[in-house]
């Protein structure tokens, strides 16, 4: 889960070609770091579903470990990514994506050793449409989206306790097949939310004095995409089964 608190507020006023131009390099930046993060975590899963031992020992020894880690980093490493060096900035990212990874590797394992890999696929394509939906609109709307975030925190707080209260409790699937559900419009608020606050650090001048910008913009959308990704791919298992 990521820090909602950090406010912003968004600006519409600032035009030209150069600031366009800075803007979308910045942007672009800012994805590709993302896009090497999800290309590390399928590498991960594909290394994982050849090596199923591993899996196992992941699975039985250490369920918890990753995600616990996501939500610490999640709250931490932001704050480290902007104020550290970019060595620290750098680990940090890939250290949060490495927990993703032994998340998501083990469940992506699992879904194509009982021959539902198809379903690996269609989760990867909808989260992937879903998270260009919602990043297209949090960066080319107009309407402030600062104001969402008391909102997100909150939902986020309440989707925590219900992910682990249905695992630890009520072990219920269709449980979990809703919280997946709400998760996924989570997310996608989320995405958006993220995109705009990414577009205001550039207006601030972030990206021209801290090179870490890209990093923890690339952080926060990463997130979300394994979000949507993790999520999409429980609802899929949930309707097939």
């Amino acid at each position: 889960m990521n820090d909602f608190n950090r406010p912003y507020q968004a600006d519409t006023t600032t035009t030209g070609v150069a600031y366009d131009e800075g803007l979308r390099s910045f942007m672009l930046g800012v994805y590709n770091y993302m896009t090497l993060g999800i290309a590390g975590t399928a590498l991960i899963a594909m290394f994982m579903i050849g090596n199923p031992g591993l899996v196992n020992s992941i699975s039985g020894v250490l369920p918890w470990l990753p995600f616990i880690g996501i939500i610490g980093l999640g709250f931490i490493a932001p704050r480290i990514i902007a104020t550290g060096s970019p060595a620290v900035a750098h680990g940090a990212y890939w250290v949060y994506v490495f927990m993703w990874s032994m998340l998501i590797g083990p469940v992506v394992a699992m879904f194509v050793g009982v021959g539902w890999a198809d379903l690996v696929y269609q989760a990867f394509f909808a989260a992937a449409a879903v998270f260009a939906g919602a990043s297209l609109y949090g960066y080319t709307t107009k309407r402030d989206l600062s104001g969402m975030s008391q909102f997100l925190f909150m939902a986020g707080i309440g989707l925590l306790a219900a992910i682990i209260l249905n695992f630890l409790f009520f072990k219920s699937g269709l449980f979990g097949f809703l919280t997946s559900c709400a998760v996924v419009l989570f997310a996608s608020a989320v995405t958006m939310f993220e995109t705009q606050m990414i577009k205001h650090m550039y207006r601030e001048g972030m990206s021209e004095s801290n090179s870490r910008a890209s990093i923890l913009g690339a952080f926060m959308l990463y997130g979300s995409f394994a979000t949507l990704f993790i999520n999409i791919l429980n609802i899929l298992g949930f309707a097939r089964d």
